[in-house]
């Protein structure tokens, strides 16, 4: 496993060229993806919980939670469907769907018990926001672009959340509090692009499919591009592209349609980010505030496993992800629990 985890970042690297190329070179031998069901008449609830926890630990990247619902097609505002025709990104060839989020996420250092924490290790900070999106879906390509409104320090409550939580689990409370970012505005900008040109299908609804995906992100909290591939086998997929992931992250998808009463599939899935800003650990933008010297290249490998039952999807993930800053002692691990449910 740590020879794995020391060779990761050069395999991640090396999707970072070639992921785009994949969705055009898979085999020939693997035939198209069929139609997808009729979408949802009313919309798409999707709920996120990620926290290190999952993987006992309590440090870095530790909660993150976001609500979202997705619109089907014939709830687009007429305003935002003459936006997403403009679009030049998205294919002009689907349906368009819109998406409206909220989230908040919190960081700390390794050791929350200690008042003073190191000026080396990553800095308390808290991340409430609001999103709203537009995608457009032809049945084999998602095409999604994002708009997130937010605010980083005090004014986030992840410093009420966080020591709530702990209180009413008896856990140890976060001593450092009093460090962490300055209130800021942030604004960010993201595409995402993923793709499921061929699956191959096998009898009594077994099938496997491959998911490449590519990406950026401009902004305050993330400045960013990223890469990556996520395959998929199971019994009866139901129609989406891997379980929704808080950002920045391989990205997913809320939206699915299943293909029977019931299916599953095991996943697993790696991504490449070359990133510019993290304010998470480079620091308040306009103002002076704790920072670390942040990793430009960033991996993360994921597995998992979803459910989808009737109206319902629930997925879990876990996540290995390489360090982000200098000087990290320990690598980050957590996990990712979703439900979606269609109205």
């Amino acid at each position: 496993m740590t020879r794995f985890l020391m060779t990761l970042p050069t395999l991640l690297l090396a999707l970072l060229l070639v992921a785009p190329a994949a969705a055009r070179d898979l085999p020939a031998w693997l035939p198209e993806i069929p139609e997808p069901p009729k979408e949802p008449e009313r919309g798409i609830l999707v709920l996120e919980y990620e926290n290190d926890l999952f993987a006992g630990e309590d440090r870095y990247y530790t909660s993150g939670v976001r609500a979202s619902w997705i619109t089907p097609g014939s709830g687009v505002p007429g305003l935002l469907r003459d936006v997403g025709e403009l679009i030049p990104f998205f294919p002009g060839q689907g349906e368009l769907k819109a998406s409206w989020s909220i989230g908040q996420s919190m960081y700390t250092p390794k050791d929350i018990e200690e008042a003073n924490p190191s000026p080396d290790d990553r800095p308390y900070a808290g991340w409430l926001y609001v999103s709203g999106g537009l995608a457009e879906e032809t049945g084999d390509r998602l095409d999604r672009l994002q708009l997130t409104l937010g605010v980083v320090g005090p004014a986030s409550l992840a410093e009420q959340t966080q020591k709530t939580i702990h209180e009413f689990m008896g856990s140890p409370i976060p001593q450092g509090w009093d460090h962490q970012l300055g209130n800021e505005l942030t604004l960010m900008v993201s595409y995402e692009r993923q793709w499921r040109s061929r699956v191959r299908a096998a009898d009594e609804g077994w099938r496997i499919d491959l998911t490449p995906h590519w990406g950026g992100t401009l902004g305050t909290p993330f400045t960013l591009v990223n890469t990556g591939l996520t395959l998929r086998a199971g019994r009866d997929l139901p129609h989406d592209y891997g379980p929704p992931r808080i950002q920045p992250a391989l990205p997913g998808s809320g939206l699915f349609v299943p293909r029977s009463r019931w299916g599953w599939y095991l996943f697993a899935g790696v991504d490449a980010r070359a990133v510019a800003w993290n304010t998470f650990l480079d620091g308040n933008l306009w103002r002076d505030s704790p920072s670390v010297d942040r990793e430009v290249f960033v991996g993360d490998a994921q597995l998992g496993a979803v459910l989808a039952l009737g109206r319902a999807r629930l997925a879990y993930t876990h996540v290995f992800r390489t360090p982000e800053f200098r000087n990290q002692e320990e690598r980050e691990d957590f996990g990712a629990l979703s439900l979606s449910w269609i109205f």
